[in-house]
């Protein structure tokens, strides 16, 4: 029998017709397209495990997840016979060999998200961004985002009946830029709670129409209560954008 080798796999996603990463009975996910097509290629048993789960209709610019086959693969040709077999809004970008301990999700220590607000509609980008009909105030959401930074319990903006064992995250950047007819926002931290982006940047927009203030961004910190903060932003607007990993994983 061949010794199992651990791959690295890049990959971008438009996930628009997914419900999400994650496989799950009866509903399509990235995850179960790209095991499929790897068993396919490689025709032995194949389990990939992400970076991290994307909810239904989030996006990926750019995701890792990793997998184990038997014996060395001719990667080039890999990639090439995996982007000729899925569909197109899935992109393999590339496959590289990693120690065998490697893991996407445990060893990736910063990962960013971006999300997009269209200012006027967009047919071409209808399906990769929120469309803002009415402007809000992104002077306020820009102070009520440099406040985030300023906290490591996130809670709040947490998905509610979670297993997760602690709300602590590392939250090192959140801010706005600014395009002639598109905002983009900014986040990174060296992990993200379930729904934690969309609750945020749901949150900024209430402070951006004036439902809430920007001094209640620390009282909603603080309760630790997702009751407290915003809806959800609608999960057309949010990339996950890249994730970071030790450079002694990679052969």
């Amino acid at each position: 029998m061949q010794e199992k080798l651990r791959y690295f796999i890049e990959l971008a996603y438009d996930g628009t017709a997914y419900h999400g990463w994650q496989r799950q009975p009866q509903r399509i996910s990235v995850q179960e397209v790209l095991e499929d097509g790897l068993q396919k290629m490689l025709r032995e048993p194949i389990v990939v495990q992400g970076a991290g789960r994307t909810d239904a209709g989030v996006h990926a610019a750019y995701m890792v997840a990793h997998f184990d086959a038997a014996g060395e693969l001719d990667l080039k040709h890999l990639v090439y016979r995996l982007n000729r077999w899925i569909p197109k809004d899935i992109a393999i970008y590339n496959i590289t060999p990693v120690t065998a301990d490697a893991h996407a999700r445990f060893h990736a220590y910063k990962r960013s998200y971006e999300y997009h607000f269209l200012l006027r509609p967009d047919p071409f980008q209808v399906r990769q961004a929120y469309v803002l009909f009415r402007k809000p105030d992104f002077d306020l959401m820009q102070q009520a985002a440099a406040i985030l930074p300023q906290y490591k319990d996130f809670e709040c903006f947490s998905r509610t009946n979670t297993d997760v064992k602690t709300f602590i995250c590392d939250l090192t950047e959140a801010y706005f830029e600014f395009q002639e007819h598109k905002v983009i926002f900014h986040i990174t931290a060296n992990r993200f709670l379930r729904n934690m982006v969309r609750a945020i940047v749901g949150t900024l927009l209430d402070i951006g129409y004036g439902k809430k203030t920007v001094e209640d961004m620390h009282k909603i910190l603080e309760s630790k209560d997702r009751g407290q903060a915003g809806a959800s932003a609608p999960a057309e607007g949010l990339f996950l954008t890249q994730i970071h990993y030790p450079k002694e994983l990679f052969l």
